[in-house]
């Protein structure tokens, strides 16, 4: 097998249909960043007084299997998303907390406490040393889950902010891989900072929704 055709491409950003575990040894990059399956099976029902839509989940997100097959695969360093629920990759050496939006984790709240934070994970071989910013990452989006928000722009439940994954990029070095691309904010985030990235996502209606992200930021960045 080789590298099939790119879905999009232009001077910094390259994205890939298809199944990451078949492509990942044909890619050429320095670090991994991405948002991937967590594994915990989610889903999510409509709420008839909020007006939201019911989502069937995310490819992979069943169990851990693809994400692990990737990071366990790669021989760098990588910084992924995870359920703080769930163990972390083999091979993290510090966990970050991403702090979601104020409005964020209302739905599944247990014992008064909302679901409005996540896990970054680093993982492989990073630099140690004295000092560095906080590893509680936080964003300038007000909210999250409405129409205007990430989620709600790109028809992902799960995409981030663009200002969270820039502050995620901007801690690397070399050109970006995302594995598990989703609606393509991580590329969005490396095209900002004149970063080359490379994207692969198995749903091809989210390559559609990246590849118009990446095109229109040649134009100017996104606020979201």
């Amino acid at each position: 097998m080789t590298l099939p055709a790119p879905y999009y491409s232009d001077d910094l950003v390259v994205i890939y249909h298809g199944d990451c575990r078949e492509l990942l040894p044909f890619i050429e990059a320095d670090v991994i960043v991405t948002d991937p399956p967590y594994g915990r099976g989610w889903r999510q029902g409509a709420l008839k007084l909020s007006g939201s839509a019911s989502h069937p989940g995310i490819v992979g997100d069943d169990d851990t299997l693809s994400r692990d097959a990737i990071l366990s695969a790669w021989n760098g360093p990588a910084i992924a998303f995870g359920d703080l629920m769930l163990p972390p990759p083999t091979g993290t050496v510090q966990v970050l907390v991403y702090r979601k939006p104020p409005n964020a984790g209302t739905r599944g709240a247990m014992g008064g406490w909302r679901r409005d934070a996540e896990a970054i994970y680093l993982i492989g071989p990073w630099p140690t040393g004295l000092g560095g910013r906080s590893s509680v990452v936080t964003t300038r989006t007000p909210s999250q889950g409405n129409p205007s928000s990430p989620q709600g722009k790109y028809d992902h439940p799960h995409a981030k902010p663009v200002d969270v994954m820039i502050a995620l990029v901007e801690h690397t070095t070399g050109t970006i891989l995302d594995p598990f691309m989703g609606s393509g904010t991580t590329l969005v985030a490396a095209r900002s900072l004149n970063r080359r990235a490379i994207g692969i996502e198995i749903e091809e209606k989210y390559c559609e929704i990246a590849a118009r992200r990446c095109s229109q930021g040649v134009l100017g960045l996104e606020t979201a």
